[in-house]
């Protein structure tokens, strides 16, 4: 049977809305002493900004087939809830755009002008990848596009096409000789540090997670350049086993929830593999969102 796009998008934001979840659960007093290897804590499991917004985005693909820029950062601004700990930077991005500040003025006006380098843009990506599977040139051009409402400077930019490229790949049926994720993504980025990480991922081999973290980075400085190779690492290494890819997650600690949901998003994408206890525990997604999940 033929998945189409939309599904393809809406089960790679199931990965990313459970990866979200469940890493979230390590941040409170209450998740600091779990065992990230084997502990599932109870229900339910409130998602973050991460969600909100891939939700977004993956509303937007299914409404316009393609990255509607305006569309995309209206939905961003109409939807955003401060209760789901967004970053001060995109907080105060998108209550501009709600006060009716174009959304071009207002991704290239923050930090003195040269925009965001967040990892906000890529921890959204994974779904759109998963949509435009089997076209990894406009699954670039299309992330890219997501990523300028929020998130203007270019490492911002490239967080984002390298999840995306990566979801797009691993989301396509295999063929021979196929390049694997990282070549794959690396035939999209433009030189820059998230490119040097990915690069550097690649030839990490058989390291240990917290190794992989210690060099690569595991989100806790909030940047794309900190979080997008590690994440790229983290789905290759195991693409085929979703629980072990989250958890690994919580074990590198940092940005867990992002990381989770990238991780989470890219690998759903190949074949599935979310818990059907971890997706009964994650809470529901919004209701705004029930006409196309």
């Amino acid at each position: 049977m033929t998945v189409t796009a939309p599904r393809r998008a809406l089960a790679s934001l199931t990965g990313l809305s459970v990866g979200d979840a469940f890493g979230d659960q390590f941040f409170p007093l209450a998740g600091r002493g779990l065992d990230p290897w084997t502990a599932t804590p109870p229900g339910p499991w409130a998602w973050s900004d991460d969600t909100e917004m891939a939700c977004s985005v993956v509303a937007t693909l299914i409404r316009h087939g393609r990255v509607d820029q305006d569309a995309l950062a209206a939905s961003f601004a109409a939807r955003m809830d401060v209760g789901r700990r967004y970053g001060a930077g995109t907080l105060e991005l998108l209550e501009k755009v709600r006060d009716g500040v174009p959304w071009r003025t207002a991704s290239v006006e923050g930090f003195g002008g040269n925009g965001s380098y967040g990892n906000g843009a890529a921890m959204r990506a994974a779904p759109l990848g998963a949509f435009f599977a089997g076209d990894l040139r406009r699954a670039a051009g299309e992330a890219a596009a997501s990523a300028e409402v929020t998130h203007a400077h270019p490492e911002g930019v490239a967080g984002a096409v390298a999840v995306a490229v990566a979801a797009a790949h691993v989301a396509t049926p295999a063929e021979p000789q196929r390049p694997d994720l990282f070549d794959a993504a690396l035939d999209h980025l433009a030189p820059g540090h998230v490119r040097r990480g990915v690069e550097a991922a690649r030839e990490l081999g058989g390291v240990t997670v917290e190794q992989a973290a210690a060099r690569l980075g595991n989100g806790s400085r909030i940047t794309a350049p900190d979080t997008v190779p590690f994440t790229l690492w983290l789905a290759a290494r195991y693409l085929d086993d979703y629980e072990t890819a989250v958890r690994a997650c919580a074990v590198a600690g940092g940005d867990i929830d992002t990381t989770a949901a990238i991780v989470g998003g890219i690998v759903e994408a190949r074949a599935g593999g979310a818990p059907d206890l971890w997706r009964r525990r994650r809470e529901p997604l919004p209701d705004w969102l029930g006409h196309h999940a």
